[in-house]
């Protein structure tokens, strides 16, 4: 689902875990057609509410190629890092899995991170909200990020909220929604996590490769994984 501003012609494709909550919140406040509850009532759930987050659709992305087009990327080992310390620590969120209540899965609720990270695969499969978050960024910001008049990255957010400012004649603040409580340290995982880790995200770093570096590749800060033997 593309989330468009009528009023002012922009259109954004979120991706979780890139800053959506921050920005969803900031478009709110120059959209006169976001229904807000009182102030003292909202939650970061709100913005998710009224701009739900879809994947890309290329019929939905025609419809807006009029509007100003927009999204924002994060540096992948980060986003990842990021599901575990807020979906699973913060919000506890895999209590929320039937499947994963069921003794027979063998998966713990409450995993450390090297243990979540080297069996990511069936966590996804058993826990619907680590599959949306660990989704390829692909899939909701298209094949083709040259289609987008801008993409900015986590780290642009002023240059954004001064962008959103200039094009709606308002004057937009972000504030960071949704941050986790403890940012995790990826020096503190086990090399095998890192390594399963470097595998996992080959493709995401190709796919913004004009954006963040591999860190898993020779050279890279954790290219010594590379030389592991893999996970299964």
């Amino acid at each position: 689902m593309v989330i468009a501003v009528e009023t002012h012609k922009i259109a954004y494709m979120a991706l979780p875990k890139a800053g959506c909550s921050t920005v969803k919140a900031a478009l709110a406040q120059i959209d006169p057609q976001a229904s807000l509850p009182p102030e003292a009532e909202r939650d970061v759930n709100i913005w998710h509410a009224i701009y739900p987050t879809r994947r890309f659709r290329p019929h939905r992305w025609e419809k807006v190629a009029d509007h100003w087009r927009f999204c924002v990327v994060r540096e992948p080992l980060k986003r990842l890092l990021s599901v575990y310390t807020n979906r699973v620590v913060d919000l506890r969120e895999l209590h929320n899995s039937r499947r994963l209540r069921r003794a027979e899965e063998g998966l713990p609720l409450d995993p450390d991170p090297d243990f979540f990270f080297q069996n990511l695969a069936a966590y996804r499969d058993s826990a619907s909200s680590v599959k949306h978050h660990v989704l390829p960024a692909w899939l909701f910001l298209g094949p083709d990020l040259d289609a987008y008049d801008r993409v900015y990255t986590t780290a642009e957010f002023p240059q954004l909220a001064a962008d959103l400012s200039k094009r709606s004649g308002e004057n937009v603040v972000m504030p960071r929604e949704n941050r986790s409580a403890a940012p995790l340290d990826p020096e503190s995982l086990q090399p095998q996590t890192l390594q399963a880790l470097g595998v996992f995200l080959e493709a995401e770093y190709e796919y913004l490769n004009a954006f963040y570096p591999n860190p898993f590749k020779p050279g890279g800060r954790f290219s010594c994984a590379s030389s592991l033997r893999r996970v299964s």
